[in-house]
């Protein structure tokens, strides 16, 4: 007997194909993801966390994303020889490629 607006699940607990389509077309925010992991790698290496900024400038298959810290937290976030922010680059550029977009970070002063 099942409820009337009640989605049957399989066994294993997997959604139907259909059913896992209209989950996917969400209201999801491109670049979410990837900047929330710039903001999480951000905010973990200042000293002023608060200080954190992220803007977000979304284009066709890509995002633009803007850091913002203290000038006091610059030399953290950029690193010695610029590895650091090398490294933030590239960590967030494959939390892009997961969602499926292309990003690029550019580290204000």
């Amino acid at each position: 007997m099942s409820d009337a607006g009640v989605d049957e699940v399989d066994l294993d607990g997997e959604l139907e194909d259909d059913e896992a389509e209209e989950l996917d077309d969400g209201n999801r925010v491109v670049g979410s993801v990837p900047r929330g992991v710039l903001e999480y790698l951000a905010t973990a290496i200042v000293d002023d966390p608060d200080s954190v900024v992220v803007e977000v400038d979304e284009g066709r298959g890509s995002v633009s994303l803007r850091l913002n810290v203290s000038p006091d937290d610059m030399g953290r976030v950029i690193g010695r020889r610029g590895r650091t922010a090398q490294a933030i680059r590239t960590v967030v550029r494959a939390a892009a490629a997961k969602e499926g977009v292309e990003a690029h970070v550019d580290i204000v002063d």
